[in-house]
């Protein structure tokens, strides 16, 4: 298969169940106002790839498209200021006043009819919060389930992988979301690829104020848009110790903090405020029972013994590494293996910002 051809067939793989169904009015006044007091009385929250990512080549992973040839990639040329939180996991909401929000049956009633499924229960709900940001993302996915490979244990990389490379699709989780976003900004919206990366994108147009869609982001590419004045999209002094928390003296006032020193604030209105709500969905009841009852599981082995004997069946060298959890070559060639390239087309409103190149260093 050549390589127009390779990148043909990972495109077709990453398309969702159906094509994302937009929402209007998603919360109500009330619960929106509960969902950022939860913010604001209970930080500091970290920056996203602060919690998720141990390197550059494990974010990279769940990117669309490579580096630039010659570039060693560092975390710090993805640094932005976007911060995230969780209300729920593991089926259980962490914070009874937004019971509400988590154990909600009419976004269950989105999720089973998104899938056509007699099933659905919650099984996590977070946020996502920044002011101006820039967004350095060519595109990704969310992180996957498989029975017996779960995010909530396995590294996000790995599961992005499996995704990706289409072999596991016997074992993946269905999955879908009611995704929100709480914006003014007149020209931020959300940009996806639902026929695939090298098909035409589409958007959630801004502004996206209480507007959302249904959706299955673990199959399919898609980004959220940079927002905010160009000038404070990188507040001096970010790093990867930065947080984001409410001012205590002030309800609508937002402080971004590199230690003890704050390096932005801002009030509520200037937010981009996301918030993710996720549920597993099972077509029957069978399938419910073999997901809760743990027999037809994978285990590690078998998805690293499948992924090698797949990437060696292309013709690329890959030895298993004593530590394939971690291993930064592992790791680079499982991901080079599967990356079907940057989205073909992106909107014209919406273009990719330049990646932070200052200090790479070159391969």
């Amino acid at each position: 298969m050549n390589s127009q051809a390779r990148r043909e067939h990972l495109s077709k793989i990453l398309r969702p169940v159906a094509p994302p169904r937009q929402l209007d009015n998603v919360y109500t006044d009330d619960q929106r106002e509960r969902l950022l007091d939860v913010v604001h009385r209970n930080g500091a929250w970290k920056l996203i790839i602060a919690q998720h990512f141990s390197s550059a080549d494990a974010l990279i992973a769940t990117l669309s498209g490579a580096m630039p040839e010659g570039v060693t990639p560092t975390l710090d040329m993805f640094l932005t200021p976007t911060f995230r939180g969780f209300y729920a996991n593991y089926s259980t909401s962490l914070y009874p006043e937004i019971n509400d929000c988590f154990y909600n049956d009419q976004f269950l009633n989105h999720a089973k009819s998104y899938w056509n499924a007699q099933y659905a229960k919650p099984q996590m709900m977070l946020f996502n919060v920044n002011g101006p940001c820039a967004n350095t993302d060519p595109g990704h996915l969310d992180t996957p389930s498989f029975r017996g490979v779960r995010y909530e244990s396995a590294p996000t990389w790995l599961c992005s992988v499996m995704g990706k490379s289409g072999l596991f699709r016997d074992y993946l989780i269905k999955m879908a979301q009611v995704i929100t976003w709480f914006s003014h900004d007149p020209d931020s919206g959300f940009t996806y690829w639902p026929e695939g990366p090298l098909a035409k994108p589409e958007r959630l147009m801004p502004p996206v104020y209480n507007r959302g869609v249904v959706v299955q982001n673990e199959m399919m590419i898609h980004r959220g848009e940079a927002n905010g004045p160009l000038d404070q999209r990188r507040p001096a002094g970010l790093g990867f110790d930065s947080v984001f928390e409410g001012d205590p003296s002030d309800r609508n006032q937002w402080l971004v903090k590199t230690g003890d020193r704050v390096i932005a604030r801002h009030s509520t209105d200037e937010l981009r405020f996301l918030v993710h709500w996720s549920a597993e969905v099972f077509e029957d009841y069978a399938e419910l029972k073999r997901n809760m009852d743990r027999t037809a599981d994978l285990s590690y082995d078998q998805v690293f013994e499948t992924l090698i004997k797949d990437v060696r069946s292309k013709g690329i060298a890959i030895d298993p590494p004593a530590n394939p959890l971690a291993d930064p070559v592992f790791i680079r060639t499982l991901n080079a293996a599967y990356d079907v390239g940057r989205p073909a087309e992106y909107p014209a409103e919406a273009p990719v910002c330049g990646l932070n190149l200052a200090g790479a260093k070159a391969a």
